[in-house]
C-alpha cells in the first residue's frame, strides 16, 4: 500500500499555533481523502517552527469503482418532478435513464450511475491546494507581488516550499504534481535556517526524518520538548539547583526551535528581593526562559535561568547566554522598581480622604492607599454595574452577612473585602494582570494585616476551574463567595446571561466556583435568599430573575455531581425548582444513591414506579381518585397493612429530612417495600365498586407523596 509524504514549509509560525495548525492538515486532508473513496491505516501530524507535515501510510492507489441505482418518479410523473429526478441524478434527458417495473406501483424511472475509481495522486493534486486555500488560521498574510492580485494566497507566513510524494515503500515513489500561486511541489526541503540552509532531496518519511535530523531539524515537537526537559534538568542538577518546571512554557518553547540547545543565564543576588512569582513570570513573558531555585529547596529561586537557543554556538553559547542575561536584567530592573513603588506613598494623597473614609481606610499604609485611589478614580467595573468601589461596597456587605454563615470573623472578612481589589492599581499587576490578588495577599503581609484577610485577597477569586483549589479558611470562603454571588445577581439584573456557547463575563466559572465552594466546604447555605439580598442593591428584585438564577446553578450542579460520578437520574429525581441549599441536594443523591443499591431500594422503586403508572393512566382517563384515604373503606390485610406502613413511613421520613438524615430518611421509606409489594400481589386496584377504587387510588397517592418526600421516584431509571 502506498504511503504519503507532505510538507508545507513557511516562515516561522507562532509557537502558539502549531500544533492546531498541523492536526487541522490533517483531519482536512484525511477527511477529504476519505470523502472521495480513499482509506488508510494510520496518519499522524508533525511541525515545527518552520514546517508543518503529514506522514499517512496504508493509503489505497485507487479509489474504487462506483455503481449505483438511483430511483425515480413514476413514468406518468409530472414534467417537474422528472426534471428534478433528472438534476439529482445528473442525467441531460430522460432518455439516458432505465424503466423499471413493479407489480403494485407500476412502472418508474430509475438511473444507473457509473462512476469509474480515480488515482489517488489526481485525487491529492486536487485536495492539497483547495485545503492550502481554505486553511484556518486564526491569522493570515498576503506577501510578495502576487499580494496586490484578488484572491492571492495566504497563509500564517510566506508559504515557501511543498514537498509531497507517494508510493509503496518498495517502489519509487512519485512526486505528486499540482501548483498554487507559482509554487509546484516537489521532492525537496531544506534544513535548518543556519546550520543547514542547503536543500534536501527526499523519497518517503523515513528518510525525510533522518534526514532532517541530519540537517539539524528535530521533526517530532514532543521529542523537542523531551530533550529541552532532560537537558534542562540536567544543567541544573550540574550546578547545584532544580529546575522549576512549566508544561505550558515548555510547549511554546518546543515550538521557537527546530534544534534546541539548552543554556543557562544568570543574573544579580540583588533580584531575588522580587517575590519569586515576579520574578519567574517577567524571565517567562519577556525571555520565554525557565527559573531555577537552590537544590532541595521548597520555595524561592536561585539567580540562575534556563534559556533554549535554536543554534549550537561555536563559543559554546555563552554569548547568547550573556545577552539573555542583560535583557533579563533590564526587565527586572522594571520589576524591581514597580514592586518597590508599590510599597510607597502614592502622589496624589490628598485627594483620597473621602474615599479613605467610605471604607475605613488608614492611608498609612499603602494597600489602603490603593484601594482609596482605585474607588477616587471611579475605575469602571461594568457600564451598566457602576464603579469598582460601587462593586466592593456591594461585595462587603455581603461577605458580612455571609461570615456568620460560614463561620468567618465578620470584621476580618468586611476588611478583606475592602482590600480585595486594591492590587489592581499596583504597578506589579498592571505589568502583569494574572498575578491580582498573588500581589494583594503579599502586599497585605507586609503592612501587618490579620494572615486570613491576606489570604482571602488572594483566594476569593478561587476556584478558576474545575481543577482549581477551593479556599477553605472561613474568611476567603465568605469573601469568595460574596464576590462571585455578587457578579452573578448582578449580570442577570441587567439580563447580561450565557447564550449557548458565550460567556463573556465566565458566568458558568461564577457558579461552578459557588457550587464547588459550598459542596467541598460542606457548607449550607439557602441560596434564593442570599439572591433576594444581593438584588436589592441593584435596581430590580426581579422574582423572575431569581428563579432563573437558580435554575441556572442548577444547571453547573447537576454538571459537577456528572463529573464526580452521580448518575444524572438520581440528580433530576432530587432537585426541584425551588431546592436553592446544594449542599442538601448533593446529601440526597448520595443517600439515594445508597438506597438504591440496596434490595429494599430496588424493590421500593419498582413499587413506586408501578404506583406511578398506573395514577398517571388512571388521571389522564379522568378516573375518580379520593381526596383523603379512607379507612373504613379498606377490605384487604394487604391494603391496610399499607396504609398503616405509609402513615409510619411519612412520618418518620418527614421527621429525618427536617434534621438533615437524609440515610434516615431512606431507612423509613425503606419499611414500604414489603407493603407495598403485597399489595400489588394480592389487591386489584381497579375494583368494581367506583368508592373502592377511587380509595386505592388515593392509597397510591400517598406512596407518591411519602417518597415524594426525598425524590421524584419516576425519574429514576430501573
Amino acid at each position: 500500500m502506498p504511503d504519503l509524504l507532505l510538507e508545507l514549509r513557511s516562515e516561522e509560525i507562532p509557537a502558539r499555533m502549531q500544533r492546531k495548525a498541523a492536526g487541522d492538515l490533517k483531519k482536512m486532508l484525511t477527511d477529504g481523502l476519505v470523502e472521495a473513496g480513499l482509506t488508510y491505516e494510520a496518519a499522524r501530524e508533525y511541525w515545527t517552527p518552520r514546517r508543518l507535515t503529514l506522514d499517512i501510510r496504508g493509503l489505497n492507489a485507487r479509489s474504487k469503482d462506483i455503481r449505483e441505482e438511483i430511483k425515480g418518479p413514476s413514468t406518468t410523473a409530472p414534467e417537474q418532478a422528472v426534471q428534478g429526478f433528472l438534476r439529482k441524478a445528473g442525467l441531460s434527458s430522460i432518455t439516458d435513464a432505465h424503466v423499471h417495473s413493479d407489480p403494485k406501483k407500476g412502472d418508474f424511472y430509475v438511473a444507473h450511475i457509473s462512476k469509474p475509481g480515480r488515482a489517488a495522486e489526481d485525487i491529492i493534486a486536487e485536495l492539497v491546494p483547495g485545503i492550502i486555500r481554505t486553511f484556518p488560521w486564526p491569522k493570515s498574510m498576503r506577501w510578495g507581488p502576487a499580494s496586490a492580485k484578488p484572491g492571492s494566497l495566504r497563509w500564517v507566513r510566506p508559504l515557501q516550499t511543498i514537498l509531497c510524494t507517494f508510493g509503496p515503500e518498495t517502489e519509487e515513489p512519485v512526486i505528486v504534481d499540482f501548483e498554487i500561486d507559482g509554487i509546484r511541489a516537489g521532492n525537496v526541503t531544506y534544513g535548518h535556517r543556519f546550520h543547514a540552509p542547503g536543500a534536501i532531496t527526499v523519497r518517503r518519511f523515513d528518510d525525510y526524518v533522518s534526514k532532517l535530523e541530519a540537517a539539524k531539524v528535530v521533526l517530532d515537537a514532543d521529542r523537542r520538548k523531551e530533550i529541552i526537559l532532560a537537558d534542562a534538568r540536567n544543567l541544573a542538577f550540574a550546578n547545584g539547583l532544580d529546575l522549576i518546571e512549566d508544561e505550558g512554557l515548555l510547549e511554546e518553547v518546543s515550538g521557537l526551535v527546530e534544534w534546541p540547545v539548552v543554556l543557562m543565564g544568570e543574573f544579580e543576588q540583588d533580584f531575588l528581593a522580587i517575590p519569586a512569582e515576579v520574578i519567574r513570570l517577567t524571565i517567562r513573558a519577556n525571555q520565554k526562559c525557565f527559573v531555577t531555585r537552590p537544590q532541595g529547596a521548597l520555595e524561592g529561586l536561585s539567580n540562575h535561568f534556563i534559556l533554549t537557543a535554536n543554534i549550537e554556538a561555536s563559543d559554546g553559547g555563552r554569548e547568547i547566554a550573556r545577552g539573555n542575561g542583560k535583557v533579563v536584567r533590564a526587565r527586572l530592573s522594571d520589576a524591581l522598581y514597580f514592586w518597590k513603588t508599590d510599597q510607597g506613598d502614592l502622589p496624589d494623597l490628598d485627594q483620597l480622604q473621602a474615599s479613605a473614609e467610605k471604607f475605613g481606610l488608614d492611608l498609612n499604609k499603602p494597600l489602603d492607599q490603593r484601594m482609596a485611589r482605585l474607588d477616587h478614580l471611579g475605575v469602571t467595573f461594568h457600564a451598566k454595574l457602576g464603579t469598582q468601589g460601587e462593586r466592593v461596597e456591594r461585595i462587603k456587605r455581603l461577605a458580612e452577612e455571609l461570615a456568620p454563615i460560614v463561620g468567618a470573623d465578620t470584621a476580618l472578612a468586611s476588611r478583606a473585602t475592602v482590600l480585595a481589589k486594591a492590587d489592581l492599581t499596583t504597578e506589579v499587576v498592571g505589568e502583569f494582570p494574572e498575578l491580582q490578588g498573588a500581589m494583594g495577599r503579599k502586599y497585605a503581609l507586609l503592612q501587618g494585616e490579620h494572615p486570613s484577610v491576606a489570604a482571602a485577597i488572594e483566594e476569593h477569586y478561587k476556584p478558576q476551574g474545575p481543577s482549581d483549589y477551593v479556599p477553605s479558611d472561613p474568611v476567603s470562603v465568605a469573601v469568595a463567595l460574596a464576590d462571585k454571588l455578587d457578579t452573578l445577581v448582578g449580570f442577570w439584573a441587567i439580563d447580561e446571561k450565557p447564550t449557548g456557547s458565550k460567556d463573556p463575563y465566565a458566568l458558568r466559572r461564577a457558579a461552578l466556583g459557588v457550587v464547588r465552594i459550598l459542596v467541598e466546604n460542606r457548607i449550607q447555605l439557602k441560596l434564593a435568599s442570599v439572591f433576594g439580598s444581593a438584588a436589592t442593591r441593584y435596581a430590580g428584585d426581579s422574582a423572575d430573575q431569581i428563579r432563573d438564577l437558580l435554575a441556572f446553578f442548577h444547571d453547573r450542579l447537576k454538571v459537577y455531581l456528572r463529573d464526580q460520578g452521580a448518575r444524572h437520574d438520581l440528580i433530576d429525581a432530587v432537585i426541584t425548582p425551588r431546592s436553592d441549599d446544594l449542599l442538601q441536594i448533593v446529601r440526597r443523591v448520595e443517600a439515594l444513591g445508597k438506597f438504591l443499591e440496596t434490595e429494599d431500594g430496588r424493590n421500593l422503586l419498582a413499587g413506586t414506579k408501578r404506583a406511578a403508572n398506573i395514577l398517571a393512566a388512571e388521571e389522564k382517563k379522568k378516573t375518580l381518585v379520593a381526596e383523603h384515604v379512607e379507612p373504613a373503606l379498606l377490605r384487604e390485610d394487604a391494603e391496610k397493612s399499607l396504609f398503616a406502613a405509609v402513615n409510619q413511613a411519612e412520618k418518620q421520613a418527614g421527621e429525618a429530612i427536617q434534621n438533615e438524615d437524609f440515610s434516615g430518611a431512606m431507612l423509613a421509606l425503606s419499611v414500604l417495600r414489603e407493603p407495598v409489594d403485597s399489595f400489588f400481589e394480592r389487591v386489584l386496584v381497579n375494583d368494581e365498586d367506583q368508592a373502592v377504587r377511587a380509595n386505592r387510588l388515593a392509597l397510591l397517592t400517598r406512596i407518591r407523596t411519602a417518597t415524594g418526600q426525598v425524590a421524584d421516584f419516576s425519574k429514576i431509571a430501573g
